[in-house]
């Protein structure tokens, strides 16, 4: 396994380069690039601009392994949502998304379906994202980029059996499940995750959490209530060997903390 970070936890002021030189210092190998409406990486970024970007992650020995969107605001991403115009511009944006990953040669892509809003039902909700989904996965299939989708608190696909069972019936080798301990111990044992959804799982982000006195935070790597043991345990099983990613922002822990701390945990 390699020790990874997400560009969504590096400060914002940071161009491309400033995050490779600084996570490259702080002994991480890999990093999960982030696509935002502004910043190093956007929609509009040139073709020639993306290849140069990653061949200067190649050249100080930075894999390029996975890329997040999150920071798309200005373009329609909700794939669930109750309105076939507005979902059909959210499937051109992520196939935007697949193409941008494909020029640099990022094998993996973290999905969000979207939000479920009290008016839209749920069934009508699983609906609306697996068409999404299963019209999105042709193009990832021909781009070679794989769609990993999280659970980020967004009231759909709660546990690791619906998470399987969408993942079935969208029925692409290129659609899975993108692994983030911190956002599943709220309600369950993020180890199940790991075991039930196992085969479909293509990229892990590393968070710790933590809920007390009523309110939560995701604290420090190893300082949470997240037990790594048996994770560790079921990622080895089913021959995981990519990046632990972290998510951990730096007013939290430090580049150098975070990336010892998960060197911990690869030891479990």
């Amino acid at each position: 396994m390699k020790v990874g970070i997400t560009a969504l936890v590096t400060p914002r002021e940071w161009t491309f380069e400033q995050t490779l030189e600084n996570i490259k210092a702080a002994d991480y190998e890999s990093l999960e690039i982030a696509v935002r409406d502004d910043g190093p990486i956007t929609l509009q970024t040139s073709q020639a601009d993306l290849r140069g970007m990653a061949k200067r992650a190649a050249d100080v020995g930075i894999t390029l392994e996975s890329s997040c969107p999150a920071g798309i605001r200005n373009d329609p991403k909700d794939l669930m949502i109750d309105d076939d115009a507005a979902r059909a511009r959210a499937i051109d944006t992520w196939r935007r998304c697949i193409d941008l990953n494909h020029v640099m040669g990022i094998d993996t892509m973290l999905v969000v379906l979207g939000g479920l809003p009290p008016e839209l039902y749920y069934h009508h909700a699983y609906a609306n994202a697996l068409q999404s989904m299963q019209r999105l996965a042709p193009h990832a299939e021909q781009a070679g980029v794989s769609l990993a989708i999280e659970y980020v608190w967004n009231k759909f696909l709660l546990s690791p059996m619906e998470c399987a069972r969408f993942c079935a019936e969208v029925a692409s080798p290129r659609v899975g499940f993108y692994f983030d301990p911190g956002n599943m111990a709220i309600f369950g044992w993020p180890h199940h995750w790991v075991r039930i959804c196992g085969h479909l799982l293509k990229m892990v982000h590393m968070k710790d959490f933590t809920w007390n006195d009523q309110r939560y935070r995701w604290p420090a790597l190893l300082e949470g209530d997240v037990d790594f043991v048996p994770i560790m345990r079921e990622l080895r099983a089913i021959g995981y060997d990519r990046s632990l990613i972290s998510e951990v922002g730096l007013d939290v822990a430090s580049l150098e903390q975070t990336a010892q701390a998960i060197r911990r945990i690869m030891a479990m």
